[in-house]
C-alpha cells in the first residue's frame, strides 16, 4: 500500500465520518443496527462498528463531578474510559455560531473512537439529553445514560463563590447555574431519555462513587 493509501485507511479507522472505501467524510450514517453497520453517502459502501453504551455524568457546575468521576476512573480502570469534557471547551466557542453544537459534536466522535478499540466512555461534564441526542453522531450509540448529581442551592454557590478568579464565577454565572441546576431537577424525570438523579446531601464521594459505578454497571450490555 502506498504512503498515501496508508494515511487514508489509518485516518478511515479513527475517524467514524471517513469512508474506508472512497476517502470521502460526513456525517455518520447508521444503515444497519443488527449488526451495527455504517454507510457512505458518497460511494454506498458499508462498514461494521463497535456501537455500545456512552455514560454522561452530569449536573451543575460545584456539584462535585470531576471529583466523583475521578474516583469512579479508578474504581472502573478497564471497563470504562473517564474522560472530563472541559478540556476541549474554550470560551470562545460560546461565540461562534453553532459553537457549542460543534463542541458537542466533537465529544461523540472521541467518545465513539475510544469506544473502538476500547471501553465505553463515562463522560463527565454538564449537559442535558437535547444538547447530544439531536446530534448526527448520536447513532454511533447503542443509548446514552445520563445520571446528574444534584445538592443544595446554596452549597453550590458557596461553592462556586469559593473558586479562583480565573474560573470567571462572577454573580450573574453563579444565579444562571443555579437556574440551570433547579430546572433539571424539576425536568429530570420527562427529559428525553430521562435523567437521573444522584443526591450528593450529606454524602462522601467515596460513597458516591461506588453508587455511580453500580449505575454504570447495571448499564453495561452482558458480557
Amino acid at each position: 500500500m502506498s504512503a498515501a493509501g496508508q494515511r487514508s485507511a489509518q485516518q478511515a479507522l479513527l475517524d467514524l465520518r471517513v469512508c474506508p472505501a472512497c476517502g470521502e467524510r460526513a456525517a455518520p450514517h447508521l444503515v444497519s443496527e443488527d449488526p451495527p453497520r455504517l454507510g457512505c453517502q458518497f460511494c454506498g459502501a458499508e462498514r461494521s462498528v463497535v456501537r455500545g453504551p456512552l455514560f454522561c455524568l452530569t449536573g451543575s457546575s460545584g456539584v462535585g463531578k470531576s471529583t466523583v468521576a475521578s474516583l469512579v476512573g479508578r474504581r472502573l480502570a478497564g471497563v470504562v474510559t473517564t474522560l472530563e469534557q472541559d478540556v476541549l471547551w474554550h470560551p470562545r466557542l460560546a461565540d461562534i455560531p453553532n459553537g457549542t453544537a460543534w463542541f458537542r459534536a466533537t465529544w461523540l466522535r472521541l467518545a465513539a473512537m475510544v469506544a473502538q478499540h476500547g471501553p465505553p466512555v463515562l463522560l463527565c461534564g454538564t449537559v442535558v439529553p437535547a444538547e447530544l441526542e439531536a446530534q448526527p453522531e448520536r447513532c454511533l450509540f447503542s443509548g446514552i445514560h445520563y445520571l446528574a448529581l444534584t445538592a443544595p442551592a446554596e452549597v453550590l454557590a458557596a461553592r462556586l463563590r469559593a473558586r479562583p478568579a480565573w474560573r470567571g464565577w462572577d454573580e450573574a454565572r453563579i444565579a444562571e447555574m443555579l437556574g440551570f441546576a433547579a430546572e433539571l431537577e424539576r425536568d429530570a424525570a420527562r427529559l428525553h431519555p430521562p435523567v437521573r438523579l444522584l443526591d450528593t446531601t450529606g454524602r462522601e464521594a467515596p460513597e458516591l462513587a461506588a453508587d455511580v459505578a453500580a449505575w454504570v454497571l447495571a448499564a453495561l450490555p452482558a458480557g
